[in-house]
């Protein structure tokens, strides 16, 4: 894989993985038009860099949890990975047909019309503090964004908005929520690697620029994140998501 295809895919990880546009969507739409093999070993590297963003930007608050594992806040994410993992399980087989591409056109839109329908219906709700009843239904509704162009970010956000959240405490909850499924996504990928035997057929100094670059992006795109959760509203990623929709379609 040529250095600049994976600085490419490197900085298209890093500014989607965090805003709620679908960074795997993304991926698959953009290794197709710049007709790039997929590489898992390069996942991984992606994964690991997007890990290390939240890592570093949630630092105080990962080793709270590490500190206290049984706190509030580390059993509500307990209770939102449970779901998400019991879901990934049963609808495996059509996520890996999905990656094809077939479901890109569809999945961007599901995803777009899902943040103006949380963004409008949130301002009639009355905000509250999350619950632990409010982490299962996000952990359920990021169980369905493993498909490629449906959003985790905007999902979970979404989910937790039409829960009657706040949009701030929703919108740090998805990002440490995500931890534990990236670690156990990067798991998978590696197991996957080490039964198939998988040449990596990469190169080194692409996969180094790939990983900085997606690391840094990340960091970038986690702040830009926040600060527009609490300035702005989520219908501009909306009305991005309905052009990769028409885009994927022509395209795929």
């Amino acid at each position: 894989m040529k250095i600049l295809a994976l600085f490419f895919l490197g900085l298209v990880q890093g500014l989607t993985e965090f805003l709620p546009v679908s960074s795997s969507g993304h991926l698959v739409l953009f290794s197709k038009l710049m007709k790039v093999e997929e590489s898992l070993f390069v996942s991984i590297i992606l994964h690991v860099a997007t890990l290390l963003s939240i890592l570093i930007v949630f630092r105080k608050d990962v080793w709270q949890m590490i500190r206290h594992p049984f706190s509030r806040e580390s059993m509500m994410i307990v209770v939102a990975t449970i779901p998400t993992c019991i879901l990934c399980l049963i609808l495996m087989p059509i996520i890996k047909l999905s990656f094809s591409g077939m479901l890109l056109p569809l999945c961007f839109l599901v995803s777009a019309v899902l943040l103006l329908t949380s963004e409008r219906l949130a301002k009639s709700k009355k905000q509250k503090d999350m619950t632990f009843k409010s982490a299962f239904l996000i952990g359920v509704a990021q169980g369905f964004a493993v498909f490629p162009g449906v959003s985790r970010s905007g999902t979970t956000i979404s989910g937790g908005l039409l829960c009657g959240n706040k949009k701030e405490d929703v919108t740090k909850f998805s990002f440490l929520m995500s931890i534990p499924i990236i670690v156990l996504s990067l798991l998978m990928e590696i197991v996957e690697i080490a039964m198939g035997g998988q040449a990596l057929n990469v190169s080194v100094v692409g996969v180094v620029i790939a990983f900085f670059t997606a690391f840094l992006t990340g960091i970038f795109a986690i702040k830009v994140m926040i600060k527009l959760t609490k300035n702005s509203n989520l219908k501009y990623f909306a009305f991005y998501l309905f052009l990769m929709s028409i885009i994927s379609f022509i395209v795929l």
